[in-house]
């Protein structure tokens, strides 16, 4: 017999978050959990749910891993005739969040979203791996598409047409993006559910305010 969800729950004890200790910019606070969550060697531990809205205002969901962060923003690749590529292309806003379960930890994140510079996408196209590389030429991401051997063939002709020790040019259709945050919370599991929220909001000069959220 299925587990009985209602069943299903735990005390949160990992840890706390304090204003004092967080300090005022979130951008430092994010690599610092981040930090947390690549020495615990959590899987994945920069993946990322992109939210973004369909042309009828319906959410759309999907994990993308997050490539660089900095103070402008938070970047990651993909292609651009995907599903969401065309919804961010429709929409520039978008919504982020990260989730570190083994340290009871999770941020969200809104904001607006564009494509960072060719150079830039070229740069990073350029430091993936062969594979990956291919297959970025090989998927045309969210089409419908035969069966999996359709893919396997493409990629083999892909594989003939760009031998060992030949460059593989970055597809026009494939790059990064960069959100640009305009609200950042992070939230500490606590005990009893009282968890801790600071929300971080970003002022037209650009500084950001601090408020604490009941959880």
């Amino acid at each position: 017999m299925a587990e009985n969800l209602t069943n299903l729950r735990s005390d949160y004890t990992q840890g706390e978050l304090i204003e004092s200790e967080a300090g005022d910019d979130p951008i430092a606070l994010l690599q610092s959990w981040l930090d947390l969550a690549i020495a615990a060697k959590l899987p994945e531990p920069n993946a990322m749910t992109l939210a973004t809205a369909t042309p009828q205002g319906r959410p759309s969901g999907r994990v993308v891993l997050l490539r660089q962060l900095d103070e402008q923003g938070l970047v990651f690749f993909t292609n651009y005739n995907s599903r969401k590529g065309q919804e961010i292309t429709a929409n520039p806003w978008v919504a982020l969040t990260f989730w570190w379960g083994a340290l009871e930890k999770q941020v969200r994140i809104t904001g607006t979203i564009a494509k960072i510079t060719e150079a830039e996408s070229l740069a990073y196209f350029q430091s993936r791996p062969r594979a990956s590389q291919l297959g970025a030429w090989a998927s045309d991401q969210s089409q419908i598409i035969p069966d999996r051997q359709f893919l396997e063939a493409k990629l083999q002709c892909l594989q003939q047409q760009y031998p060992e020790g030949m460059d593989i040019p970055k597809p026009t259709h494939w790059g990064g993006f960069r959100v640009t945050p305009m609200e950042m919370e992070f939230w500490q599991g606590r005990r009893s559910r009282l968890h801790d929220r600071l929300l971080f909001q970003k002022q037209a000069d650009n500084h950001w305010s601090r408020c604490r959220l009941a959880p």
